[in-house]
């Protein structure tokens, strides 16, 4: 049973206008649309609050637990100044001093005639190991030295190293 609309109504109403007592469709809608723009919003800052993280997890940089918590406490303390210091973080390639002492050490080690230890020798996989015959014959000239060294004694100030080729660059932390 439809009622007849009130006189001021014009006779051609908007079909988001209901009757009184049934469903306000236009109402349900917009709090759907409302409700599913609020939760994207939220997606949306905690994604671009761990996007200097994800930044520096991808390109394995060494700093990453340090971008890790800027972007933590940005995100708690609502001060950008973190999230932009972890972003330059992320961003910013340090070098890597590691490789170099560890390289160092284990030159050290065999100019000295002992064994290198395993905390000195680098992480590198043997299929990246770079060995060419310079290497092997600047390894074979200590091993001799060693050798007539132990079989002579001491006989003076010992012979000067090889000049060693300069060797690609590794990357360390892969």
């Amino acid at each position: 049973m439809t009622e007849p609309l009130h006189p001021a109504a014009t006779p051609h109403l908007p079909s988001f206008i209901t009757s009184p007592g049934e469903t306000d469709v236009l109402m349900v809608v917009m709090a759907v649309i409302l409700a599913f723009s609020v939760l994207m919003l939220g997606v949306l800052f905690f994604w671009l609050h761990s996007l200097p993280e994800r930044m520096a997890h991808r390109s394995q940089k060494l700093q990453l637990e340090v971008v890790a918590v800027l972007c933590l406490i940005s995100l708690f303390t609502h001060m950008h100044i973190f999230w932009i210091a972890g972003l330059l973080l992320a961003v910013i390639d340090l070098p890597d001093f590691g490789t170099p002492l560890s390289r160092i050490a284990t030159s050290a080690e065999k100019i000295a005639g002992i064994e290198p230890s395993q905390a000195t020798l680098p992480g590198a996989p043997e299929s990246a190991a770079f060995t060419s015959p310079v290497d092997k014959k600047s390894e074979a000239s200590l091993e001799a030295d060693a050798a007539s060294t132990k079989s002579e004694g001491p006989s003076g100030p010992p012979p000067k190293p090889e000049p060693a080729k300069a060797r690609q660059k590794e990357r360390a932390h892969a």
